[in-house]
């Protein structure tokens, strides 16, 4: 058991019935309170303007952005649900991405990112199930000192695949979203006891 290790969750999503959001929650039955303590965060939640660095200048990281800092910094791993939107990922998960990569004074630049452990995942009615927007997301953590898990799923047909309750409905794709949780928290919990 690695009760001692903590994921943060969230999805690129703020919508309320969003298909990243449920395949997330999928993630988090396979791992929340067996291997792992996972918070789950809705980023609808920490709305933060438009990243503009006029703003920063001004009047420094949104409230949120402090935020979503700190709890990143109280996580060792992170699990993100990401839909594909032209090809890439959501407006609003680069947005926090940006704001919280931010430096801060009297802290070292990317310490709430840097040596976290990532599960990617995305869901998209889309033949592909957003691998494409995967693979943008890949670049853009590799580049901000996140390791992101070399597996990642990805559902095709995301219109038809979860149940009224948001539960997947296929057994297989279940197995593998919650088996992808439990690799991220064993790999996790190797490299934390390393360090």
């Amino acid at each position: 058991m690695n009760n001692n290790i903590k994921i943060l969750a969230f999805a690129g999503s703020t919508r309320k019935d969003s298909f990243n959001k449920m395949l997330l929650k999928n993630a988090i039955n396979g791992v929340d309170g067996k291997s792992a303590e996972v918070t789950y965060i809705d980023l609808r939640d920490y709305q933060l303007p438009i990243y503009d660095g006029d703003y920063e200048i001004e009047k420094g990281i949104p409230e949120n952005g402090i935020k979503l800092k700190e709890l990143l910094r109280n996580h060792d791993g992170l699990m993100i649900a990401s839909p594909e939107y032209n090809s890439s990922i959501s407006a609003v998960l680069k947005n926090t991405i940006d704001w919280i990569s931010r430096p801060e004074e009297g802290r070292t630049h990317l310490d709430c990112f840097d040596g976290k452990t990532a599960a990617l995942m995305s869901a998209s009615p889309g033949a592909l199930g957003g691998l494409r927007g995967l693979a943008a997301l890949r670049s853009i953590l590799g580049n901000i000192k996140v390791i992101a898990l070399p597996d990642q799923i990805a559902i095709p047909g995301a219109d038809k695949a979860f149940d009224q309750n948001g539960i997947l409905i296929d057994d297989i794709q279940r197995k593998a979203v919650e088996g992808l949780g439990e690799k991220l928290v064993d790999i996790t919990s190797k490299l934390k006891n390393q360090s």
